[in-house]
């Protein structure tokens, strides 16, 4: 992979979206598995018998948890767009472009924050 000289924006932009995308994903982790109060219920797979999985009863998602969670959507998409509409793209051969974005995915100064989110959970 080449080196690249990514404008501080740049990496501080794609450094913004690994945290979002870390705390949606362990904000995501701790809501109901439904946004709407629901029975529970048992899914059986049919392709691997003796497999189910139990959905237990749950009150839904509050009005509080529904608000942070648009936000975070919103803020990671937001963040997304910034990145890959920022004008140091157009700066590169085409052919050179999906090399520099996963170079910067993995840029030291911009890959700090992409947490194992196992690892949060466990703590």
């Amino acid at each position: 992979m080449a080196a690249y000289d990514f404008p501080d924006d740049l990496r501080n932009a794609q450094l913004r979206l690994h945290q979002a995308r870390a705390q949606y994903r362990r904000l995501c982790q701790a809501l109901p598995w439904s946004v709407v109060p629901s029975d529970g219920w048992t899914a059986v797979e049919r392709q691997y018998p003796g497999y189910h999985h139990d959905f237990p009863a749950t009150a839904g998602y509050t009005e509080e948890r529904k608000a942070e969670e648009a936000s975070l959507w919103a803020l990671v998409r937001q963040l997304s767009i910034e990145v890959s509409a920022h004008p140091y793209w157009a700066t590169l051969d085409r052919s050179a472009v999906v090399d520099a974005r996963m170079a910067l995915k993995r840029h030291p100064d911009a890959a700090s924050a992409d947490i194992d989110t196992d690892a949060d959970a466990a703590a």
